[in-house]
């Protein structure tokens, strides 16, 4: 009967060795070139924003958030650009976030695993990549000329709603696989249906990355441009829509949704059009409003995961 020596030759173990440096020195090269890659692109913003902060904020003023735009530059204001951009945002999250959310929940916890469901899987994972421009053809054909929306803060609310709905069903699905399977076991031994589990365990564990991937794609929605112009929205306006508490003989009116809006990225490209250069202070001053709010809905999801994470009890 032989024996297998315990040690192994001197020549294998150098050979171990320098094979592991080797590795090493790669790893420290990957590290060095992705803190490099981070340097170069957090130098690159911050040269962008330095330059639009420098332009924009001598600018920013109460008259400015609460004037209509003017053909004086002096005089010109975001007043119908953010108000349009609020209200579109809010359609776009009550028809996005309800379906997007419920969808992802189907298909991830109810969806029987077959083909039909392997090829809505794959048509919702294609759609997330979709150029904008698609989404506003799309919109144009169905909700414009088809459903007779017109112009009109509904359409766009609806186009930035089929956007990113499928960023929130990816995200919603992506939330829902992170939670532990012993958690559903768990409460199925105790009892509990398919839709308690559901409704008591999944989605509350998985609401911090459902929130975090709703709120993300709303500040994708904020700052599109191309699904907005295809539609039809307006690059000057000098009113409101009507408000909502306006009519007395109704407690609460939606002559709003089909009133003409503007954005604030069509009313900066109406200023950058423009030749003077007080026009594109102008629109580096609502470039950085823009960005405050985007930076902000982001601030918003970063404070929810955190929040709901720390009521999280595993």
């Amino acid at each position: 009967m032989t024996t297998l020596p315990l040690t192994a030759p001197a020549a294998d173990v150098e050979a171990i060795r320098r094979l592991i440096a080797r590795h090493k020195t790669w790893d420290w090269l990957f590290g060095l070139l992705g803190v490099f890659a981070l340097m170069f692109a957090m130098l690159v913003f911050a040269m962008l924003f330095g330059q639009m902060l420098k332009n924009g904020l001598p600018h920013l003023s109460w008259d400015f958030f609460t004037s209509f735009p003017s053909r004086r530059a002096a005089s010109a204001g975001i007043l119908s650009a953010w108000v349009g951009t609020v209200l579109v945002m809010l359609v776009t999250a009550l028809v996005a976030v309800p379906l997007g959310v419920g969808a992802g929940i189907y298909l991830e916890e109810y969806a029987p695993k077959n083909l039909l469901t392997d090829i809505i899987e794959i048509n919702v994972t294609n759609l997330a990549g979709v150029p904008s421009i698609i989404y506003g053809l799309l919109a144009l054909g169905l909700f414009v000329y088809q459903f007779g929306l017109g112009q009109s803060i509904a359409a766009a609310g609806l186009t930035l709603a089929l956007l990113i709905l499928p960023v929130v069903i990816v995200a919603t699905r992506e939330a829902i696989r992170t939670i532990p399977q012993n958690i559903r076991e768990g409460a199925y031994a105790c009892g509990a249906t398919k839709w308690q589990v559901v409704s008591h365990h999944v989605i509350p564990y998985s609401l911090p990355g459902i929130m975090t991937g709703v709120i993300i794609g709303l500040a994708r929605a904020i700052g599109e441009t191309a699904p907005i112009i295809t539609i039809g929205a307006l690059t000057f306006i000098a009113f409101l829509p009507p408000s909502p508490f306006g009519n007395p003989d109704q407690l609460i009116s939606f002559d709003w949704l089909m009133a003409p809006f503007t954005v604030m990225p069509i009313q900066m490209f109406n200023w950058i059009s423009r030749p003077e250069e007080a026009f594109q202070a102008n629109a580096a001053a609502a470039g950085l409003v823009l960005v405050v709010m985007t930076l902000s809905m982001n601030a918003v999801a970063i404070w929810i995961r955190y929040h709901f994470r720390k009521k999280i009890k595993w």
